[in-house]
This record gives C-alpha cells, structure tokens and sequence, in this order.
C-alpha cells in the first residue's frame, strides 16, 4: 500500500466513524425481539498463478431455529494489499458481491472479525454495516489490541460471564464466555445495534458445537469447503 493510498483509507475511516451508531433504535424497523434472520460472513483466501484470491460466504440462518435458509457465495482476486486496521478495504468489494446474491434479506449481520474494537472503531462489522444498512456484530476468535499494549481481563469461567475492554475510559467491546472453561470470543458491536443487544444475541446464536456462533463458524466451514473447490479448477 503506498502512502496516498492509506491517506485516503484514513480519511475515509475518520468520515464514517462520525456516523457510527451503537443503539438500537438506528434502524427503522429494528427490533431486537422481533429478529426472523440472521447471516454470517467469513472469507478465506489462497493464492494461484501469482494472484491473491479469495472467496466471500455468507450463510443465512432463522433466527429461533438456527436452521439455514440459504448459502451463497462469490470469489475475485483481491488486489488491496493486506495492512493492519485496513481490512475492509480487501473485503468489502466481496461482501458486497456476495450480498447481491442473497434471495433473504437479513435482519442482522454477523461477522467472523471485530467492529467498534479497533484503533478508528471501525473494523469490518462496523465499516460494512455502513453500506449493507442493516445492524451488524463482530465476533473475534483472537484477541486484537488495539493500541498494542492494552489487555483484557478474563471473564468468569461460567457460560454468558464477560469483562468490558476499556480503552482510556471507553468501552471498545467484550471478552465473552460463550461455553462454560473454554476460551472467550471477542465481542463488539457493529454498527446500529447496542453491545447489551449485541451480547444477548449472540449468546442466542451459540451452539453446544463451538464457542463460536453457529452463524459465523458456518460461514467459516463454507469458505474452507468454498477454498478447497475453486483451488482444483
């Protein structure tokens, strides 16, 4: 990435950052209670014939039953170099795609990635959410510090137990214990919802499989079998 190029992705951050909402009443029509589908998104890439490519999956799921509605997919070279806090740049394109796809429209986004927990809050969940306009939610299996130094305090080791990750005085996003001795996921809000109605809904999206949401480790199982078939043509 050249200079001029990361100076226009600052400024692009910094824009919409002003624009981030963390309630739930963002969206008109959004109600917390009344979610009927939810979609989880991954990408996964490889590289082939000096190219670096990937392939976007989304998986959409009901709500209550977690049962899947649908699944697609969209793969393209990806031609953003990668550089820390600059992700969606190399990712949103995909998205995007993929979204076009989609014969349901979701009620909520999950992503495998942080949203507000990131140097400019705005890590993928939150800058994606700018254009899917629907609320979004980042579910981190790894920890991301955010200014390299600040750690996080770990939950009690009972399912649905937290600790806030503060960063001079303001709450980034969450440690949250999905399954009681596991590891916590990292949770953040997106962008158009809360991180209490974030929390609670992803703990409603939690299998007994995996500390995971249900939504995002199947997004992440089609990338890998999506990856698998697109490298053996």
């Amino acid at each position: 990435m050249n200079q001029n190029q990361e100076q226009e992705f600052l400024k692009i951050q910094n824009q919409l950052r002003e624009k981030i909402c963390l309630s739930d009443d963002c969206y008109p029509g959004f109600d917390p209670g009344q979610i009927s589908t939810v979609a989880g998104i991954d990408l996964a890439y490889w590289n082939q014939d000096a190219q670096e490519l990937a392939v976007c999956c989304i998986v959409v799921l009901d709500f209550r039953t977690h049962a899947i509605l649908e699944k697609k997919q969209y793969h393209a070279e990806i031609t953003v170099p990668y550089m820390p806090g600059f992700l969606t740049f190399r990712e949103l394109p995909l998205i995007l795609e993929t979204v076009k796809l989609l014969e349901h429209k979701p009620d909520l986004y999950m992503f495998d990635g942080n949203g507000y927990l990131h140097p400019r809050h705005m890590g993928i969940a939150t800058h994606a959410g700018f254009y899917l306009n629907t609320p979004t939610i980042g579910v981190a299996k790894t920890y991301f510090r955010v200014d390299h130094k600040t750690d996080y305090t770990e939950p009690e080791q009972t399912a649905g137990s937290y600790t806030d990750i503060i960063i001079d005085g303001e709450i980034y996003g969450r440690a949250l214990r999905t399954h009681s001795g596991v590891k916590p996921v990292f949770l953040s809000a997106g962008n158009g919802i809360s991180l209490d109605t974030a929390t609670a809904l992803t703990l409603r999206l939690v299998g007994t499989e995996s500390r995971i949401p249900i939504p995002t480790r199947l997004a992440d199982l089609e990338t890998h079998t999506a990856r698998d078939q697109l490298k053996l043509n």
